[in-house]
């Protein structure tokens, strides 16, 4: 009696080895690409730093703003960066020869998540650093809150960006998901304008977008000494959007290129 053994990917729970091992490939890539390094860890301080002296005049002003900015400049650079690194795996047959191997989807979207948040940390802490002790950014709640925002808000970005690769063809198409994915978050998370004071309609779109919360968790540690229930409200927010786009990149993953 003979018998035939089969095998397939696995689909069930994440391996912890398999995770690790997908991040560190990862990070080996991109440690040879030292343009994508600065771009992720040094444009949201240069960004900060420019702020800061666009407002030299007026340090009031930078201190109601850079706050909210301290987020929102990371989990762009994230998204940008990951959207187009991830894209040019599966253009380059990186992803799919992975695929092929005993590698689950949920492996690769949590390994590359892993690599992509390790640099989140770094960039949120140099961030973070510079405009509290180098730019004065004056805040009454503590530094680590501040800290944790940001990162939760670079893990947002990272993540958003691994789902659009899915739908992009091209490098050009990833960038192109920029406006219509990060734009309309800018310009409806109250960094203008308070939200209760948008019409309606805006109000109640900018009440189920993540960058909203991010934005409403950076004032809450301006504005307060201790952590609030809001605080907490948002930062559980902005880290479910994270956890669930995650979840969605993973189940859009696709096994073969076009």
């Amino acid at each position: 009696m003979t018998t035939t053994a089969t095998t397939s990917a696995p689909t069930g729970a994440l391996n912890a080895s398999r995770t690790a091992a997908t991040a560190a490939r990862v990070l080996r890539q991109l440690r040879h690409d030292p343009r994508t390094i600065a771009l992720m860890i040094l444009v949201p301080c240069l960004m900060l730093i420019l702020l800061r002296y666009v407002f030299d005049g007026s340090p009031r002003t930078f201190d109601n703003i850079g706050a909210s900015l301290l987020g929102i400049f990371p989990l762009i650079t994230m998204f940008l960066v990951t959207s187009i690194a991830t894209l040019r795996e599966r253009t380059s047959g990186t992803l799919e020869r992975l695929l092929a191997m005993p590698l689950g989807k949920g492996d690769v979207i949590a390994g590359y998540a892993l690599a992509f948040g390790t640099l989140a940390i770094i960039q949120s802490a140099l961030a973070t650093g510079l405009a509290l002790w180098v730019l004065g950014l004056d805040v009454t709640g503590s530094p680590w809150l501040l800290l944790l925002v940001a990162l939760l808000d670079a893990l947002l970005g990272t993540a958003l960006g691994l789902f659009v690769s899915a739908f992009a063809a091209s490098e050009f198409q990833a960038v192109q998901f920029m406006p219509a994915v990060i734009f309309p978050q800018l310009l409806l998370c109250g960094l203008f304008t308070p939200r209760d004071k948008m019409h309606p309609v805006l109000e109640a779109i900018s009440n189920v977008l993540p960058m909203s919360y991010a934005v409403d968790g950076m004032n809450e540690v301006l504005r307060h000494t201790d952590m609030t229930a809001d605080f907490v409200r948002d930062a559980l927010i902005v880290a479910g959007c994270a956890l669930l786009v995650l979840t969605l990149g993973a189940a859009t993953l696709r096994r073969r290129t076009t």
